[in-house]
């Protein structure tokens, strides 16, 4: 089970059509990346990287992905996301924000 953060919470709004990928890693991390349309016709995505016992390592969403559209920013994501759970990229600090 997942324990999410404050971005995530920030981010979430059922009511919107969204797209999710989810994948465990061999050590046991796990990546959750999720886009969607938000009401004004916005691509966003939520990223986040979590510990083998379901801890929020990384949060963050992006509340607009110029010129993407949901299936491109699902894979940006999600490279993002293994990127950061195998230290490819730094988890930049704080840990936890919002994307402008």
């Amino acid at each position: 089970m997942r324990i999410r953060e404050e971005t995530y919470w920030a981010w979430a709004d059922s009511q919107l059509h969204s797209r999710s990928h989810d994948e465990e890693l061999s050590d046991g991390t796990s990546i959750d990346v999720q886009v969607r349309l938000s009401r004004t016709g916005a691509t966003q995505m939520f990223l986040g990287v979590y510990g083998r016992r379901g801890k929020a390592l990384f949060e963050e969403y992006y509340p607009s992905c110029p010129g993407e559209t949901m299936s491109r920013a699902l894979v940006r994501g999600v490279d993002r996301a293994r990127a950061l759970a195998t230290d490819a990229v730094p988890m930049e600090h704080p840990r936890f924000r919002r994307q402008a």
